[in-house]
């Protein structure tokens, strides 16, 4: 279906027509004449499917045809990259109308404060916010959403998983009861149902693929040792020169730093930069354009980069680590094969993940394969979940029986890469480890103080512009 079947104002079809949409996505075909007729949705769609075009276009649609007074529209989500992305797509569909929006978020500075706060106190049209940071303006009293018509959820479960249950109940005191709500989420657990429920008036409802990884992913998994993680990226990485666009995810911040100097200063010499929570949001915004403009060919990043980031032609996404949660695998490998497209997602699985990661398959409902590395890089961990340290405890904390490791041919000898990379620690001190390993346990890394990873650029001409309303 295209979008002028959708019925969408003549303004927002000239827009999308710009922006090289041509047709609706199954969520955007499902989504929009609903939200246009003026119903509550709750939607169960994952990342990739274009779900944010599915709730941007009907209100703006609303916002054209109705006409606005003060701030008509909020949008709450979980992390400050979501809500940039949101903001500038709104940007772009709504670029013949007098819309305007802004992102409210944390981690900023005193001025970026000010500028939000003006955009409150003015009335802008479209709110974007994290509710913990839209919570610190509603408190001092100046923002005035009487006139609110709109809310959207979106990234819910991710919400209700970082603990925003309560701020979004108390940011729900602040609006009319009188509203349209379009509720979107990934996964549909016992707790977004029950907020759901509260919240949503007669809801239509909507599922487009649960918590399933693109048909587009070719999936694999490595079984390692810690050791081995590092010497097996850099061997992934060697057999596969065409890659030119890679994340690598990693569950601990720690880990980041360690990662970048490794690859950084392997025989290939990598170009690539980490990314956290941890950077100021320039210092971000600089290392996404970097790399969505291939000058990085390898991003490292936590979780935080897993959701709602859109970055055309990654080949392949490599966990470092098995994330805790099902669902976050799914978005993490969500980073490759957008829009129909292809790509691959190989994971590092060591003993204490074996579990985890067998949760992950019985969700996805797909065994994934499991590559033996070359025989060089000496014994590997046998796949064996119900004996993973992840699986239980005894009553005494300790971990249950450990796998037992497997030699390739009677080979331990270590390769090249083993020999020079098993721990990116001989460089700078800080060895990447698992959460709740036996290496953490015996010695947490130190801090590093350096806020940024990338290589910074003295020409700041390139830095996207600050997303004001």
């Amino acid at each position: 279906m295209t979008f002028d079947e959708l019925n969408i104002h003549e303004q927002l079809l000239e827009a999308i027509s710009y922006m090289n949409f041509e047709k609706a996505s199954p969520i955007q075909e499902q989504a929009i004449p609903v939200a246009i007729a003026g119903h509550d949705i709750l939607a169960c769609a994952q990342t990739g499917t274009g779900k944010t075009a599915a709730f941007v276009i009907p209100v703006l649609h609303d916002i054209v045809v109705n006409g606005q007074q003060g701030t008509t529209t909020v949008i709450l989500t979980p992390t400050r990259e979501l809500a940039i992305q949101i903001h500038q797509e709104i940007q772009g569909f709504s670029y013949f109308t007098d819309t305007s929006s802004k992102a409210i978020f944390g981690g900023d500075k005193g001025k970026d404060w000010d500028a939000q706060k003006r955009a409150l106190v003015e009335g802008t049209t479209i709110i974007i916010a994290t509710p913990g940071r839209l919570i610190a303006h509603l408190m001092l009293g100046y923002v005035n959403f009487k006139n609110v018509r709109h809310l959207i959820l979106d990234e819910a479960d991710r919400m209700l998983d970082m603990g925003f249950f309560d701020d979004i109940q108390r940011v729900l005191a602040y609006l009319p009861e009188d509203r349209q709500t379009l509720f979107f989420s990934a996964t549909m657990p016992p707790a977004i149902q029950s907020l759901a429920n509260k919240i949503l008036r007669n809801p239509q409802k909507i599922s487009i693929a649960i918590a399933k990884p693109a048909a587009g992913v070719t999936q694999k998994a490595y079984l390692t040792s810690n050791n081995q993680k590092v010497p097996a990226i850099l061997h992934i990485l060697e057999e596969n020169p065409d890659y030119d666009s890679v994340i690598i995810f990693t569950s601990k911040k720690s880990n980041i730093m360690p990662l970048v100097r490794a690859l950084r200063t392997s025989k290939e010499k990598f170009a690539v930069a980490g990314i956290s929570s941890d950077l100021e949001q320039n210092e971000r915004e600089e290392v996404l354009l970097q790399f969505k403009a291939k000058r990085l060919k390898i991003l490292v990043a936590t979780d935080v980069l897993s959701r709602g980031i859109d970055i055309k032609g990654i080949n392949v996404v490599i966990n470092y680590d098995v994330p805790g949660d099902a669902a976050d695998y799914v978005h993490r490998i969500g980073r490759t094969a957008r829009a129909d497209a292809k790509g691959e997602a190989i994971t590092l699985i060591n003993e204490a993940d074996m579990y985890k990661f067998s949760r992950i398959e019985s969700l996805i409902e797909k065994e994934v394969p499991k590559l033996p590395l070359p025989e060089e890089f000496g014994a590997q961990p046998v796949w064996n979940p119900k004996n993973s340290s992840s699986f239980g405890r005894s009553s005494s904390g300790r971990s249950r029986t450990k796998a037992p490791m497997r030699r390739n041919s009677g080979h331990d000898h270590k390769s090249k890469h083993h020999r020079n990379n098993s721990a990116p620690a001989a460089e700078g001190g800080e060895k990447p480890t698992e959460q709740g390993s036996s290496e953490e346990q015996k010695a947490k890394p130190k801090h590093n103080k350096r806020r940024f990873w990338g290589k910074k650029k003295a020409n700041t001409n390139t830095a996207p512009k600050n997303d004001n309303a």
